[in-house]
C-alpha cells in the first residue's frame, strides 16, 4: 500500500482524513492489491486548472492507497485521425485496461466538455467483441469552470460512462471560479470546494474495493452470453458509418 505519511496534503484535516476500512468493503478471495487508478484531464494550458485539480486527486487517491496513472493528452491525434497503434492512443488505451478505475476532469467550455477530454474518452475502445473494455470499472467525474458554477460536464460525462457501462459513483466535483481556487504551487486552497474533491476520491476508492472483485459478475450479461462476438461483429458492421 501507498504510505500515506509521505503525501503532503496541507489543506486537508488529517485527523478527519480516515483510511479506508478495506474489511468493510472487500469479501475473502477478493484481490488485495491497491487499487489501479487511471486520472484523465481535458486540457493542455501551460496553468490547466483540470490538470491541477487531477493532480490534487491523485495525491488523494494515493493517500487512500491507490496506484494512480495520469494520461497527458498533449500529441494525442484526434479519434480516427490515426491508426491504434499511434503511440499515444497505445498508451491510453493500455493506460484504461490496466485500470480499475478511472477519474475524468473535464474544463466546462461553451456548456460542455472539452474536445480534448472528449478526444480522450473517444479513443478507448467502445467493444471488444460483445463486452465493453471498460465495462464494470468504477469512475468519479469532477469538472472546473471560469464563472459561476455548472455541472453541463459532469452531467455530460455521467452520459458517456454509463454508456461505457462503468459504474459512475453517486458524488462529484465542479469548482467555479477556479482561478481562486487553486495558490501559485498550483495546490487547491482549503475550502468546502477541496472538502468535496476528498469527498469524491474517498467515495472512488471505497466503491473500488467494493465492485472490483466481482464486477465480472455484476457485469455478466444474458445477451452477451447469447451473442458470439463473430454474431455482434456482424450485426453491428452490416452498415459502415
Amino acid at each position: 500500500m501507498t504510505d500515506s505519511v509521505s503525501i503532503d496534503l496541507p489543506n486537508a484535516d488529517l485527523t478527519q482524513l480516515q483510511p479506508i476500512d478495506v474489511a468493510a468493503l472487500a469479501a475473502p478471495g477478493d484481490p488485495t492489491h491497491p487499487p489501479r487508478i487511471l486520472v484523465l484531464y481535458g486540457s493542455i494550458r501551460e496553468r490547466s486548472f483540470s490538470r491541477l485539480l487531477s493532480e490534487e486527486a491523485g495525491r488523494l487517491l494515493r493517500w487512500f492507497g491507490c496506484e494512480v496513472r495520469t494520461f497527458d493528452p498533449r500529441d494525442l491525434p484526434l479519434p480516427d485521425g490515426a491508426e491504434p497503434d499511434h503511440p499515444k492512443v497505445k498508451e491510453l488505451r493500455d493506460l484504461a485496461e490496466w485500470s480499475e478505475g478511472m477519474v475524468w476532469v473535464s474544463p466546462e467550455r461553451h456548456g460542455a466538455m472539452t474536445g480534448i477530454m472528449k478526444a480522450q474518452i473517444d479513443w478507448i475502445p467502445l467493444s471488444d467483441g460483445a463486452k465493453r473494455p471498460t465495462q464494470g470499472k468504477t469512475l468519479a467525474v469532477m469538472e472546473v469552470s471560469g464563472g459561476s458554477q455548472s455541472f453541463n460536464a459532469v452531467n455530460q460525462m455521467r452520459i458517456l460512462g454509463r454508456w461505457m457501462r462503468m459504474v459512475t459513483i453517486p458524488n462529484q466535483s465542479s469548482v467555479p471560479k477556479a482561478f481562486l481556487e487553486f495558490d501559485e504551487a498550483g495546490r487547491m486552497k482549503p475550502s468546502a470546494l477541496y472538502g468535496r474533491v476528498v469527498d469524491v476520491c474517498e467515495e472512488l476508492v471505497k466503491f473500488t474495493w467494493l465492485i472490483r472483485g466481482r464486477s465480472a459478475y455484476l457485469t455478466d450479461r444474458y445477451s452477451e452470453r447469447v451473442e458470439s462476438a463473430e454474431e455482434l461483429s456482424k450485426r453491428v458492421n452490416q452498415r459502415s458509418l
